[in-house]
């Protein structure tokens, strides 16, 4: 049996202990605004690729109810297994994805922790190289929203797997 040992002050805060909002309900015009947004940054993107950067963000965000559902939304897209697996060690196993994945999974990296670093000029032009202007705009779009949900879902302290989506 293996334990969790990490003490930090993370770990220690991730269980909520007190009820929190429910944002659609309590924000339904912020939270219908954030539907749209993220349905718009979607539009013309691969869905696979979609559910990559969904899923590169929250594993950085710690966000496991946005882990579980997109997840689960990929493998219902047809999305295997040993990608999954390998999306938070992709630059160790590039192989399973596309260069094109390659440049949207380091662009993802470098906007959700843009306050470390800041998105560096040979990622940016990485992902500019590999999508038109339109696309690369989408992406960016898609990359802002998950963070958002991220934060959403984490402050609100969703719980993963009681996602309601129909």
């Amino acid at each position: 049996m293996t334990t969790n040992t990490d003490t930090s002050a993370h770990a220690d805060t991730i269980t909520a202990t007190a009820p929190r909002i429910d944002l659609a309900k309590a924000a339904p015009k912020v939270f219908r605004a954030l539907i749209g947004f993220d349905a718009a940054a979607r539009e013309g993107l691969d869905p696979a690729l979609v559910e990559l950067i969904q899923i590169r963000a929250s594993h950085l965000n710690h966000c496991a109810y946005c882990l579980h559902m997109h997840t689960n939304d990929a493998r219902k897209a047809g999305e295997s297994e040993d990608r999954l697996h390998m999306v938070p060690v992709w630059r160790e196993a590039r192989h399973f994805f596309t260069e094109r994945e390659q440049a949207a999974l380091a662009l993802t990296e470098a906007v959700t922790l843009v306050a470390d670093a800041g998105v560096p000029d040979d990622v940016y032009a990485q992902a500019a190289a590999h999508f038109d202007e339109q696309e690369l705009a989408h992406v960016l779009s898609l990359i802002l929203t998950i963070n958002t949900w991220n934060r959403v879902a984490l402050s609100t302290a969703k719980v993963a797997g009681t996602d309601t989506r129909r």
